[in-house]
């Protein structure tokens, strides 16, 4: 099958191009160049401390994901594996050539490592794939560009991934359209799935959260982050509505907080969450009213919450701003700290974006569960132009990160 016979979710290229022509950018000479910062100097009389400061992860000839099988791809969510210590990466829409060339192989992918270097010295390397090693597959059995029992999707998009107790989930939405009208998402559903052999095989729960062309559109059940099991005992989980396409008008930034035991949720009994909601003049956790927004401001793309070093960290694609900003809060349902341009679009932007390092066309800013700490995060930031077969189409690694 040609190239162009492919399957493509990007066939109109409006994901992303509203990172250019939304925002009124004149980017000028700025290119892929400006996409690969140097690391910060150490301060003086300090021994040097080497990061990674924008280092592609795949879309480059010979690297670890192409003999992995895999091309070039975005998102790379990263999350631990606890019943062998190592580490996975979950990919969007990937292909097996650089700059979406080759066979389509899908989305949700599955990239994983063996160790993960917390000091920043080397940078992230795959070792083997899901389902085999060498050998990238799409994890999810349905097609693309059709209805799959439940109405058209074009494809499905990972959100976040976590392990607990054997079982690994995945929270997706399912995409109907990248180019929804004003005031609507484009989504189909979301959905959360689930392996019991740590990623070769999945089913879904039966249960799934209707989005836009089910009906709801604007769902605040988009988009999930798993912050994780607290001490507690309780899973916390932020979720806000889905903005994929970076284009969602209606989005306003909102997030909302629910909790849930882990018990239930390897059920399925998602009806047991409780929520974090202002009630009577005061925030409590209930079951009696729906969550209530906690942080709103901006439109928000991808987003992530963990829990570092007993520090709930955030981050996220704000589209407004053209930045991954981060916050901080002590727990997760304590006042957060006001965001932080961390990396950005364009650095001649608002005096924040000063100095921080440029990835023209940036999205996603994932945080890595095994970040040095929570005043050192690693954050995986996707890149891309929103032009088919032009570099770049990867993920890059950062280190260092003081939220």
């Amino acid at each position: 099958m040609s190239d162009s016979a492919q399957p493509n979710p990007h066939r109109d290229a409006s994901r992303r191009t509203a990172l250019k022509a939304g925002m009124g950018l004149a980017l000028g000479a700025v290119g892929v160049a400006g996409a690969t910062a140097p690391a910060a100097a150490a301060p003086r009389g300090a021994t040097a401390r080497v990061l990674q400061a924008g280092t592609p992860l795949c879309d480059q000839p010979g690297d670890s994901a192409a003999a992995q099988g895999l091309g070039s791809g975005d998102l790379a969510i990263p999350y631990y594996r606890e019943h062998d210590g190592t580490w996975g990466y979950v990919f969007g829409d990937a292909w097996r050539g650089m700059q979406q060339t080759g066979e389509y192989i899908g989305s949700p992918v599955m990239l994983n490592q063996d160790r993960f270097d917390t000091s920043g010295a080397t940078p992230i390397s795959f070792t083997w794939a899901m389902p085999t090693a060498g050998r990238a597959g799409q994890l999810f059995a349905y097609g693309h560009d059709r209805d799959n029992g439940h109405g058209f999707e074009v494809s499905r998009i990972p959100n976040d991934c976590v392990e607990f107790g054997g079982r690994t989930y995945i929270q997706y939405t399912s995409v109907a359209t990248w180019t929804p009208p004003a005031g609507y998402d484009g989504s189909l559903m979301s959905g959360v799935a689930y392996s019991d052999d740590h990623g070769v095989t999945w089913r879904d729960y039966p249960y799934h959260w209707a989005g836009d062309t089910q009906g709801v559109n604007q769902s605040m059940y988009g988009m999930w982050s798993f912050a994780g099991i607290d001490p507690d005992g309780w899973l916390y989980i932020f979720s806000k509505r889905w903005n994929g396409t970076h284009v969602n008008t209606a989005d306003g930034g909102a997030i909302q907080l629910f909790r849930i035991r882990p018990d239930d949720f390897r059920a399925g009994n998602f009806g047991a969450q409780e929520n974090w909601a202002f009630v009577d003049g005061g925030w409590r956790w209930t079951r009696s009213a729906p969550p209530s927004v906690i942080l709103s401001g901006n439109n928000i793309g991808e987003f992530s919450v963990k829990r570092i070093g007993g520090t709930y960290c955030m981050s996220y694609f704000d589209v407004a701003d053209y930045s991954i900003c981060t916050r901080t809060a002590s727990r997760p349902d304590a006042v957060w700290s006001a965001p932080k341009p961390q990396i950005v679009g364009d650095n001649r932007l608002p005096p924040s974006h000063w100095g921080k390092p440029q990835v023209p066309f940036l999205y996603g800013g994932y945080i890595h569960p095994g970040s040095a700490g929570p005043n050192s995060l690693t954050l995986i930031v996707s890149q891309w132009n929103g032009k088919l077969h032009e570099p770049p189409y990867w993920v890059l690694q950062y280190d260092g990160i003081a939220p």
